[in-house]
């Protein structure tokens, strides 16, 4: 268990009451300018997926998913999902979604690996989105143009909420700021990743790290990203690796860098065959999933995750995450928060 307790916190909104008025308003707010932002329709997704099927996220390919027999189907296995990551290229082939248009779905997991801290919560949130795009869209500019628009509608949802709630101030800047993880590493040489981080959206406040998972020139990676959906190893046009990223806003709250979404231009065949092999995970190319992409019969996409509690709890300048959602905090956890004013759900 890992706390951070912000000196002299204090609950802008006053009351639980007004925590889940705002809770709704981030959350009605966003996805409308989201869905209008990138063109998605709202679809049902499942909780969870049969296992083996190569369906499911790997993550960062340690985390253990919760699993269970199924009684009606012959005790065999399924798994809560992870996220929705490979389930939302499957459901666009099955739509026949024409290219430039896309989905997104409410999307909840369970994480029993995960580390409980402020940020971090056995119960995931997020909004899941998918996006069908051209082959020749499998570029960085088509990134960044999908980045900015992701940030204009957290922009949009910040200045909408500043109306309703005048004691949540705008704190966003007008731009986001790219930086690859190789450019990160070399501008930070002597500091860990997390601390890269920090330092470089601490000064833009608003930062998108291109490359996550691709395999720096030292030979580390920034952080985990699993081999079947973000492309971390094409080369792209500014001279490095990777289509995907994550979107880090400074929070001024628990003083650091804090991820909102994690994103990219999915694999395509060969970028597929080439991080399943430089990862030693060769045989998933059996599975559903990986046989339907390597046939050619799924579209080639753009996607991600953006964390629900997490937005909400960066907007209302929340110092954890139980403030926004309910789950399962150690006891010694929530009696700390509580004799900071922190109040858990």
């Amino acid at each position: 268990m890992s706390l951070y307790i912000p000196k002299d916190y204090k609950n802008l909104l006053g009351s639980t009451e007004q925590t889940e008025k705002a809770i709704k308003a981030v959350k009605d707010m966003f996805q409308l300018n989201l869905s209008a932002q990138l063109a998605l329709l709202r679809v049902t997704a499942p909780m969870m997926v049969l296992s083996g099927t190569g369906i499911n996220d790997d993550l960062n390919g340690v985390e253990r998913p919760v699993r269970f027999p199924v009684k009606s189907m012959g005790d065999r296995q399924a798994e809560v999902v992870h996220s929705l990551a490979k389930w939302k290229r499957l459901k666009l082939a099955e739509l026949g979604i024409a290219p430039g248009r896309g989905i997104y779905t409410d999307m909840n997991a369970l994480r029993p690996d995960e580390d409980l801290d402020n940020i971090h919560s056995i119960y995931v949130d997020q909004w899941d989105w998918e996006k069908v795009i051209r082959k020749e869209d499998r570029t960085l500019d088509f990134l960044k143009k999908t980045v900015r628009r992701i940030y204009e509608a957290v922009k949009v949802t910040e200045n909408k909420l500043y109306v309703e709630f005048p004691q949540l101030v705008p704190e966003l800047p007008e731009e986001i700021f790219f930086i690859h993880a190789e450019q990160l590493r070399r501008l930070y040489p002597g500091l860990t990743p997390k601390e890269r981080e920090n330092a470089v959206v601490k000064e833009h406040k608003a930062v998108f790290i291109i490359g996550i998972g691709c395999r720096l020139e030292d030979g580390t990676v920034h952080d985990g990203r699993a081999a079947d959906y973000d492309d971390w190893s094409t080369p792209n046009s500014d001279g490095f690796h990777g289509l995907n990223g994550d979107i880090l806003l400074w929070n001024h709250v628990l003083d650091s860098a804090f991820e909102i979404s994690s994103m990219g231009i999915r694999v395509d065949e060969s970028a597929l065959k080439r991080q399943l092999a430089e990862r030693g995970q060769e045989e998933k190319a059996g599975l559903y999933f990986h046989r339907r992409l390597l046939e050619g019969s799924l579209p080639y996409t753009i996607g991600g995750g953006i964390g629900q509690s997490r937005l909400c709890m960066y907007l209302l300048r929340k110092a954890h995450i139980g403030e926004i959602q309910s789950s399962i905090w150690p006891e010694p956890m929530r009696e700390a928060c509580k004799q900071a004013g922190i109040d858990l759900v």
